[in-house]
């Protein structure tokens, strides 16, 4: 699991003062790179492999609402991981709370720089290694925990 703080900035607002829906896929995106420099794997690294993952899903469960300078945490794992496709979780916790604002996922698939579909395991296999690791580590995590982390 990755944690990665955010604080909510006054343009992430709308009128009413809340956050707006279309921001949460970004702060997913933010936590899924935040992952991904973690394990050593800059996103851009990646791509310079000749690697891409772009995005199949997307689903947001709103659960409450977060305001103008919220401190966040993301928190991130990899729920799924096959050779052609990752899924991601999240949860937005506000700082010091455990009832999550967000809970989410994102699922990719693995394409080459044709964009054609490709088993990491095969062509990658040093990177598949380190993903496997990090599922395994991931797997039967509940995002709304505390943690020690």
């Amino acid at each position: 699991m990755n944690e990665t703080l955010v604080t909510v900035r006054y343009a992430e607002t709308d009128r009413m003062g809340i956050v707006h829906h279309a921001v949460y896929p970004v702060w997913y995106e933010e936590g899924r790179s935040a992952y991904f420099r973690a394990l050593g794997l800059p996103y851009s690294a990646i791509e310079e492999l000749g690697l891409f993952t772009p995005l199949s899903q997307l689903g947001c469960k709103f659960v409450r609402s977060c305001t103008y300078e919220d401190v966040l945490t993301v928190r991130t794992v990899i729920e799924r991981l096959t050779p052609a496709r990752i899924r991601f979780g999240y949860a937005v916790l506000r700082q010091g709370e455990m009832r999550p604002i967000s809970t989410g996922f994102t699922e990719h698939g693995f394409v080459g720089r044709d964009m054609r579909p490709l088993s990491v395991k095969k062509c990658f296999p040093q990177l598949w290694q380190q993903l496997e690791k990090a599922a395994a580590a991931d797997a039967d995590l509940d995002l709304t925990r505390p943690t020690d982390r």
